[in-house]
């Protein structure tokens, strides 16, 4: 899951002056854990106090359970112990530099405001996002119900048989005039290759043993071969060769001749459909999915850069960019942040 976006934020610092934690084994201490009170500090910044006019070995900060669980949640919801380490400690040296940076009147510079101002925008996009993510999330049981019956036949389940004849015979790879003459007339023999052996799919024969005649009909060696394809869905297949889903069991498909020269030969073995039960992880998913893609389009309008500004003359133009509707924009340019 990506960080939102203040974690990256105060997270930037990270790989200046920070040490590692020791590494545990998650076996070595069996005493049982000691309960934290929403009261009870979990982060004790010592030698420094909010108020400059504090001082010595009493001044330090304290910051408790329910208030960091709140900094934590704000971030990022569910947020994991190891990660909430990373923030503590991001947290506690960026108390005593953010301290010391008014200090030097640096929250009073321009570039501060400028600062302020994206981050503000790009934290109400983050907050957006997640708030548009949960509403997509919203899913009720007649949703589901509705989702499935428009699309029912996405969820049919097939056992398969699929013969692969390859397009021509296997060669050295050299070629000249008349190995192409050679190459060309090889193909027009696997291709009638494929069509007897559809022949003979049809009556019955075992696809297996037909698949290794295939493969020997190529020159390619082969004493074994599987051709069972289990739980294959319709979106797994090739466009071309869908109609396979509409087979009965025992029945054999035409020859797929696809662009490439190889052909395919299917026998439908057997097919099920996946109960609404079974599929409502993954409906819901598709349903939240597409709802939050549908949310986001408002977002996602055609944006042209300056050719001038962007592209001046001189310089090695980048390659052409599409944004996210598939419009192509006028120039490419670095987007700014992403929200999928």
């Amino acid at each position: 899951m990506r960080f939102q976006c203040l974690v990256c934020l105060m997270l930037a610092s990270f790989a200046c002056g920070q040490a590692a934690p020791p590494a545990t084994d998650p076996t070595a201490d069996k005493t049982p854990q000691v309960e934290v009170g929403p009261d009870d500090p979990v982060i004790t910044v010592n030698g420094f106090c909010a108020d400059p006019a504090q001082t010595g070995a009493v001044c330090k900060t304290v910051i408790t359970r329910a208030q960091f669980e709140k900094l934590a949640e704000a971030l990022q919801p569910g947020m994991s112990l190891s990660l909430k380490l990373n923030v503590a400690n991001a947290y506690a040296r960026n108390l005593r530099m953010a301290a010391a940076a008014e200090k030097r009147g640096l929250d009073k510079t321009p570039a501060f405001e400028e600062e302020m101002r994206y981050a503000r925008m790009q934290l109400l996009s983050q907050d957006l996002t997640r708030t548009l993510q949960g509403e997509a999330n919203n899913i009720t049981e007649a949703d589901l119900e509705e989702y499935y019956k428009k699309n029912e036949s996405s969820y049919e389940q097939v056992t398969l048989a699929r013969i692969f004849v390859p397009r021509a015979k296997q060669s050295d790879g050299a070629h000249d005039e008349h190995e192409d003459a050679q190459a060309k007339a090889d193909e027009e023999a696997m291709t009638k290759v494929a069509a007897d052996l559809h022949i003979r799919a049809v009556n019955g024969e075992d696809p297996d043993k037909l698949q290794i005649e295939a493969y020997t009909a190529a020159g390619i060696p082969r004493t074994n071969s599987d051709t069972k394809m289990e739980k294959v869905r319709r979106a797994a297949l090739p466009p071309r060769h869908e109609a396979v889903m509409d087979l009965k069991p025992g029945e054999v498909s035409e020859v797929f001749s696809d662009p490439g020269g190889a052909h395919f030969i299917y026998k439908m073995i057997s097919k099920q459909t996946l109960t609404l039960e079974e599929a409502k992880t993954e409906i819901r998913g598709a349903i939240s999915g597409q709802r939050y893609r549908d949310s986001m389009k408002s977002f996602q309008g055609d944006v042209v850069f300056s050719d001038a500004y962007f592209n001046p003359p001189g310089k090695a133009a980048a390659p052409p960019q599409r944004n996210r509707t598939g419009k192509r924009r006028k120039l490419p340019a670095q987007q700014g942040e992403d929200h999928d």
